[in-house]
């Protein structure tokens, strides 16, 4: 099943690399998608770590979701107002939505073709694709992705993703480069997310891990190889790591994903490249 996580992760990032491409000359951007689908996940509430703030600099503007369904596959898509409400970035949610329904319309139409010659039932295939406002501040919009896709089995599989809105430069960067390097940040975060992870884990198994387990879900994992948001509690400026962690990384596929929070700490904020650090406040 990892293998199969992983060849899932493979699918997404040619569109989220399409989507990302063009901010190659601001020096920061690099894509790092890892996210539910409608189906698959209707428990798996939306990772948002605060709430956007009440006032914004956007006009406002309707949010945005497609919706197709027929016998050969099912497509959803969305993206709140807070990013319809910024034409650049609408442009972009705009033509990666197109991508991936092409993309889905000429991959299930073969894969119905194949079925029938070779004479076993046809599933419809399915991609789900939901982007969230994690926080809006005045230089950022930040947005985590649910994604969600089904290609026969016994189950979909679903992983997220995430994006920051450059306000000023007008373009997206994926938050793992606001900091010096990823090695930088996964040390800074390690401890206090290995620990809310242990946590977690015990509810979800009603015991807690063994110390020194050589279990395949026991032991912890790399922050930075799951997918990094960035939030804010207060609405100034980042003060919150999220970590979106999906199926088969952390626990198997039936305790779900987990979502660990820590705050932004001296640690932390040694790690952050310096004309990103006014953007971050110290939570702890």
């Amino acid at each position: 099943m990892r293998e199969r996580n992983l060849a899932m992760k493979r699918i997404v990032l040619g569109a989220v690399t399409a989507l990302l491409a063009g901010c190659s000359g601001a020096g920061d951007a690099a894509p790092d998608p890892v996210g539910p689908s409608a189906r698959a996940t209707a428990a798996v509430p939306a990772p948002v770590l605060s709430p956007p703030p009440a006032a914004t600099a956007q006009p406002l503007a309707p949010a945005r979701q497609v919706k197709d369904e027929n016998a050969v596959f099912s497509f959803t898509y969305s993206y709140p107002a807070a990013a319809a409400a910024i034409p650049p970035l609408r442009v972009r949610l705009e033509a990666d939505l197109a991508a991936a329904k092409a993309r889905l319309r000429k991959e299930a139409t073969a894969a119905q073709a194949q079925a029938a010659l070779d004479g076993y039932p046809y599933h419809a295939w399915y991609w789900s694709q939901k982007w969230s406002v994690v926080t809006d501040l005045p230089l950022w919009l930040s947005l985590s992705a649910e994604y969600g896709n089904y290609t026969g089995g016994a189950h979909g599989m679903y992983w997220f993703g995430s994006m920051l809105w450059d306000k000023a430069a007008r373009v997206p960067r994926d938050p793992l480069t606001l900091f010096t390097s990823k090695q930088a940040l996964s040390a800074a975060i390690r401890a206090p997310f290995c620990a809310a992870l242990d946590q977690q884990r015990a509810r979800k198994r009603a015991a807690q891990p063994q110390a020194g387990s050589k279990g395949e879900f026991d032991a912890c994992i790399d922050p930075v190889k799951q997918t990094v948001i960035v939030g804010s509690r207060g609405g100034q400026g980042f003060d919150r790591i999220g970590i979106l962690v999906p199926p088969y990384e952390a626990g198997p596929y039936a305790e779900g994903s987990y979502e660990v929070t820590v705050p932004v700490t001296a640690a932390v904020m040694k790690a952050i490249k310096p004309q990103y650090r006014a953007s971050f406040i110290r939570d702890r």
